[in-house]
């Protein structure tokens, strides 16, 4: 399919992150651009601002009359979407060209060069500071968060090079034809898509296989490539590492030549790693590590991965996309780290009940490194209720003895009354909705209404 021809791009799920991501390019690039999802949010409204058309019923009467074209629209549809939407039906039945976000993003990318960054976390906040590193190269990179230095999920540039996300859900990363890609990690997720975890390993070996040039791996994971690490044998080393005022400062080593004292503002070995990968994956490019030494100081984070909502001396919260084990494990490590002497509590909204049920002793493990857990109800996105799996079942596994079932009405008491100067509200559902909410009434609770 040549997208050149193509003059329409409707998108179902267009709200979604990284259908959003695919909004704004076509919308850049000179198509007409429309969809639907299912609620209005602050990424619909931003869309809805630069002129794209949107709606949020089921309907196809609402569809603008200039997209029933066979010959001259693309229809983009996310995994997400039930099987039984109307508008998605009308489509694949009246023979349009109806595709997968991936199986587009595999088209954009194709005759471009491609780095696409995959494993199961690490993904959005990799690919975000790969493409600001490779911003002056006018890189177009599409991510999966909204970068607080472009405020967008596109870094629109030019189509010679590229940055994607390669997404293990449904094997989506398959459609990808990379250049230099890497892998974060490899945790067991996406259980009910995959079955177990062998047949996940096996997904990112097929990944492995499609790169043409240079695959970059985190040091310890079974495969193949160029490794990178902290503080041991991998081909790319952070070493040295330490925190100076609040940002962490560290040399690295590479097989070639190594430098000294690089800035890099995002707290938490995790985020080290992270910054590691792009690193790896941009030199390997020919970028030199002077000039991503100077793109990694002025890099200013994701909205939702550890993003400071408050910031004063008697209040922290913090805001953070984490929805798996491993995720959560990681910002209460960065809590711990940056402030050893303060309570924290942490407001958890599970994400899937298949997730909450694979991984429940997990679950509770990590959420146990807090001082208090809140835990709401599961957001069930995709999936029908499973019987017995609920936010209660999970919080009586969790082992702190400050724990309670919360709502989104009383969330805000709960967390008045926890006396913690430090909030951490974590997860994939709408919890990233009510952030905003919850931050003006703890101000306005404590005296500090902004």
């Amino acid at each position: 399919m040549n997208l050149k021809h193509i003059h329409n791009v409707y998108l179902i799920g267009i709200g979604g992150i990284g259908m959003s991501a695919l909004a704004r390019y076509f919308y850049a690039v000179g198509k007409k651009v429309a969809g639907y999802d299912k609620t209005q949010t602050p990424l619909t409204q931003q869309l809805e601002k630069s002129g794209i058309l949107i709606h949020y019923e089921d309907n196809k009467e609402l569809i603008p009359e200039s997209f029933f074209s066979l010959e001259n629209t693309l229809v983009i549809y996310t995994p997400a979407i039930p099987k039984r939407h109307t508008e998605l039906n009308f489509f694949v039945n009246h023979k349009y060209t109806v595709l997968k976000r991936s199986e587009v993003l595999g088209l954009i990318t194709k005759n471009s060069f491609c780095f696409a960054i995959a494993g199961t976390h690490g993904k959005t906040t990799t690919s975000t500071i790969l493409g600001h590193i490779l911003e002056p190269l006018k890189a177009t990179a599409f991510l999966g968060g909204i970068s607080e230095n472009y405020k967008s999920n596109l870094i629109l540039g030019e189509n010679k090079i590229t940055v994607v996300e390669a997404d293990e859900f449904d094997r989506s990363f398959l459609n990808l034809s990379p250049n230099i890609a890497c892998i974060t990690s490899m945790d067991a997720d996406h259980l009910d898509i995959y079955g177990d975890a062998d047949a996940l390993e096996e997904s990112f070996q097929d990944f492995s296989k499609l790169v043409s040039d240079q695959l970059v791996i985190a040091n310890g994971l079974p495969i193949k490539g160029i490794t990178y690490g902290i503080e041991d044998q991998s081909d790319y080393t952070a070493t040295n590492v330490r925190i100076n005022d609040g940002t962490y400062v560290f040399d690295v080593n590479t097989p070639n030549e190594s430098i000294e004292d690089i800035e890099f503002s995002l707290p938490g070995a995790h985020n080290i790693m992270n910054a590691m990968a792009a690193l790896t994956m941009a030199n390997r490019y020919g970028v030199s590590l002077l000039d991503i030494k100077k793109r990694l100081l002025t890099f200013k984070g994701i909205e939702r991965r550890f993003s400071y909502r408050i910031k004063r001396e008697d209040l922290v919260l913090i805001d953070d996309y984490a929805h798996h084990p491993t995720e959560i494990e990681a910002v209460a490590k960065s809590i711990q780290e940056m402030y050893p002497k303060d309570k924290s509590v942490v407001v958890f909204q599970p994400h899937l009940f298949s997730r909450t049920r694979d991984f429940a002793d997990d679950f509770s493990k990590a959420l146990s490194l807090f001082d208090e857990v809140l835990l709401l109800d599961i957001y069930p996105a995709r999936e029908l209720p499973i019987e017995g799996v609920n936010s209660e079942w999970l919080l009586s596994k969790v082992t702190v003895t400050s724990k309670k079932l919360s709502t989104k009405e009383s969330l805000v008491s709960d967390i008045k009354d926890s006396g913690a100067k430090i909030v951490a509200m974590l997860g994939a559902g709408d919890v990233g909705l009510m952030v905003d909410e919850v931050c003006k009434k703890l101000l306005k609770l404590s005296g500090n209404e902004v």
